[in-house]
């Protein structure tokens, strides 16, 4: 797997449910953050990927609840990408608070689709170290 990146997120209040905890929803959101930010920082933009005819697909997304948050709360949102050999990758992710105590564990499955094809291209990993500037984000 790839060294873990992560960002910083402060848990809004709007962001929460009628029990005052951060609303499952937004989870995934944090994680979502998290990808692009990890991208972002590695020379990679939403413009390059479709300028490449490719566009990033979840393909599946567990979370694993461990912890409440609550509005104010501090947390890091880790990014991980753990590459196969083939049309997919896992992407490894934790959200933290600044404590140290695990709130959530998001497991996604990813792939990299054709957008003229609508279908998975071949070699995702091949693809993101070609347009990395820095492909150790990756851990390639």
């Amino acid at each position: 797997m790839s060294e873990t990146f992560s960002v910083p997120v402060t848990v809004r209040g709007y962001e929460t449910d009628v029990q005052g905890h951060l609303n499952q929803s937004v989870y995934i959101n944090y994680a979502e953050h998290a990808r692009w930010s990890l991208l972002k920082a590695a020379g990679i933009s939403q413009s390059g990927l479709i300028g490449k005819g490719v566009g990033p697909v979840a393909l599946e997304t567990t979370i694993r609840y461990q912890r409440e948050l609550v509005a104010g709360d501090e947390v890091e949102v880790t990014c991980g990408f753990d590459w196969g050999g083939g049309k997919t990758f896992r992407i490894q992710q934790t959200i933290r608070k600044t404590d140290g105590t695990v709130a959530a564990e998001i497991t996604a499955v990813g792939g990299l689709m054709d957008l003229k094809e609508r279908r998975l291209i071949a070699n995702p990993r091949g693809l993101f170290k070609e347009l990395a500037a820095d492909a150790s984000l990756f851990g390639l």
